[in-house]
């Protein structure tokens, strides 16, 4: 089996380390946390990266980069249905190659209790991406976006734990562009017999 790559390993501590301050915060994530959640002693961590610090600057580097990519794939389209397909397919993508990125870019949309500072222009970029914006956006447009990257990160994380990537892959998608409201070419429309909640 080859060794990985040097870039390999320093991606895999990042997104581990994402998902860590994304779920614990900065302050309360120490670098032996880290450590321990990617197999590497202090010591072997602090050779990668010199400092907590550091490493969460190399995190937050690596996330405005991730949606800096995001935002190029679908920029050049106008807002509407395929933009929004787009965007799910390529939020969908970096989420599954990059996990604990994705969490802390979300982090400060979908918790109230995030640090404030944790990948908020990432998150920005990914609201962005579907053309909604926290201050000035429809309500009802806004909650199905939210819905949307709520259920891509939710979902995302599982077909990790589960190892179902590429299994749930399609359907993580369709549950995203249904929460955005949008109906899927071949899905049926609801019947008549189902009632709102």
């Amino acid at each position: 089996m080859a060794r990985p790559f040097r870039q390999q390993i320093d991606e895999g501590i990042l997104d581990r380390a994402a998902a860590l301050f994304a779920r614990r915060g900065f302050a309360k994530t120490s670098l032996q946390d880290v450590a321990d959640a990617v197999g590497l002693s202090k010591a072997g961590l602090l050779h990668h990266f010199p400092s907590k610090d550091a490493l969460h600057e190399a995190v937050l580097a690596q996330a405005e980069a991730k949606a800096r990519g995001v935002l190029d794939e679908v920029g050049p389209l106008p807002f509407g249905e395929a933009r929004d397909r787009r965007a799910v397919d390529v939020v969908l993508d970096v989420a599954l190659a990059h996990p604990g990125l994705v969490a802390l870019m979300l982090a400060p949309v979908l918790q109230a209790d995030a640090d404030p500072g944790a990948g908020k222009g990432a998150s920005g970029a990914a609201l962005a991406a579907f053309g909604v914006d926290l201050e000035t956006s429809d309500p009802e447009r806004l909650v199905r976006v939210l819905g949307a990257l709520g259920a891509l990160a939710v979902l995302s994380l599982a077909a990790h734990h589960e190892g179902q990537t590429t299994a749930w892959r399609a359907h993580v998608a369709a549950t995203c562009f249904d929460a955005l409201g949008h109906r899927r070419p071949g899905a049926e429309r609801p019947s008549s017999d189902q009632v709102e909640a």
